[in-house]
């Protein structure tokens, strides 16, 4: 039975503390009822013998402590799933905000989930399309991976974003049965218009489920929406056996909510004023990603996070490399030259991108011609810091050849329409024209019959 309450006795906005409560639980939802009747969510975040601290999930105005009722509902937030999901758009709390109707829902589902037993992971080993070269080719993305994006102030991870819903697909007969889950966190109305335009300009719409919570949006929903997201995906990958790309930008603004949120709690404080356990708080949404043994649908996740004044050793991508596999980062240098995607290919890093290339996968040369790509463009890069530093009658002719291959490898292989989609064959044909460039003596990463059926027969 559902027991009122008239016992508020203290509200330190988004906390509320509750005396004289009986069997209520950790994570429990709530409902406020204000004098005229209004309601509103809450959940519960500490329980002490009779006492509760529940979180608002909205604005703590206009509250009357005597006279407004809480009433605790025996389970914790829910999200109602059902294949009607796809093509819909939600706000952080899982509400249809498309102007279509309510889903009729299949079951709902407790939206922080369950961790996935690790004896009962498959191993990631399966290509995922993106369609964008420097991430297809050098730092490949395999089903059920988590491959975060380390982007800055201003640069353009929401464009990045958005192409990669587009174009991302899985190849072969499976490629009818997959999903993106979009999760925008704490992003401006006209960044949540963009990205909403850009699924429905291009159809990407009706394979997606889109969640945007917006900037003005309370705190506590903006913690709730990524966990909405991947339950949604949980749902449509181990019920409906699709493989689902999870997109969760921006993971800064959540943490910054975290952060709030541990503040008002008066919680001691760790690094640079974020939460002790924000290492913990990540890993329970990142570590719902992945592949069960004996389901035939995956999550593979892409966060993307901007880092606090560039820094890669702030606490947030710091303890987001701890848990990922490998992470995409990207360059403002490269964007000052009017690169876009202005991805930086050397420090990026894909842990997993072996186990999802090759022959049957993407193609028998991607392997070789990966790492020759990196090593010349790494010699190519050192090249023209040693023409700034000598000039360039100090270099030798393959160190000019060297200095070339980078600034054509910038200008034609990293640097990509938002609207070009590139096929992998497109991408490494691209890097073999590339490599085309430097003498067929410098190819030492490749093998010889590789170099001799695919290198331009100009070079050959």
């Amino acid at each position: 039975m559902i027991r009122e309450y008239k016992t508020i006795k203290e509200i330190v906005s988004p906390l509320m503390m509750i005396k004289d409560v009986e069997g209520v639980t950790y994570d429990e939802l709530a409902e406020l009822e204000l004098p005229n009747g209004d309601i509103r969510r809450c959940k519960v975040l500490e329980v002490n013998r009779d006492t509760a601290v529940v979180q608002l999930f909205e604005s703590a105005a206009g509250i009357n402590l005597a006279q407004s009722k809480v009433r605790f509902l025996g389970h914790p937030l829910e999200l109602a799933v059902s294949g009607d999901m796809l093509g819909r758009v939600f706000n952080g709390m899982g509400q249809p905000i498309d102007g279509g109707p309510e889903v009729l829902a299949e079951s709902y589902k407790d939206i922080n989930g369950l961790p996935m037993n690790p004896a009962a992971r498959d191993y990631p080993n399966e290509f995922i399309q993106t369609g964008v070269s420097t991430i297809d080719g050098l730092n490949t993305l395999v089903r059920g991976q988590k491959l975060p994006i380390f982007s800055g102030s201003g640069l353009p991870h929401a464009q990045l974003a958005a192409q990669i819903a587009r174009q991302a697909k899985v190849l072969g007969d499976e490629a009818v049965n997959f999903a993106v889950v979009f999760a925008a966190i704490g992003i401006t109305f006209e960044e949540s218009e963009y990205f909403i335009q850009e699924f429905n300009r291009t159809g990407a719409i009706d394979r997606s489920v889109i969640f945007s919570n917006l900037a003005d949006d309370p705190a506590v929903e903006r913690i709730a929406t990524p966990r909405m997201a991947l339950t949604a995906a949980e749902y449509l990958a181990f019920e409906k056996d699709m493989h689902v790309l999870v997109i969760l930008t921006d993971i800064t603004n959540y943490a910054e909510a975290l952060r709030e949120v541990s503040a008002a709690r008066k919680e001691v404080p760790g690094r640079r004023g974020y939460p002790g356990y924000l290492y913990t708080d990540l890993a329970t949404i990142y570590e719902r990603a992945g592949r069960r043994i004996g389901k035939a649908g995956s999550i593979t996740m892409i966060p993307i996070l901007t880092m606090p004044e560039d820094d890669k050793t702030h606490p947030i991508p710091d303890l987001t490399g701890y848990i990922t596999e490998g992470q995409i980062i990207l360059s403002r240098d490269l964007y000052r030259k009017g690169i876009t995607p202005p991805v930086d290919v050397l420090p990026s890093l894909s842990r997993l991108k072996d186990k999802g290339v090759g022959k049957g996968k993407t193609r028998e040369d991607h392997a070789d011609t990966m790492n020759q790509l990196f090593a010349a463009y790494s010699s190519g890069k050192d090249a023209k810091e040693l023409m700034t530093i000598l000039g360039e009658s100090a270099l030798t002719p393959t160190d000019l050849l060297f200095a070339k291959f980078a600034d054509e490898f910038e200008k034609r292989y990293i640097s990509q329409s938002s609207n070009d989609n590139r096929a992998i064959e497109t991408t490494l044909d691209l890097g073999w024209e590339l490599l085309s460039i430097l003498p067929k003596a410098e190819l030492k990463r490749i093998r010889t019959e590789y170099i001799e059926k695919y290198l331009p027969s100009k070079k050959a």
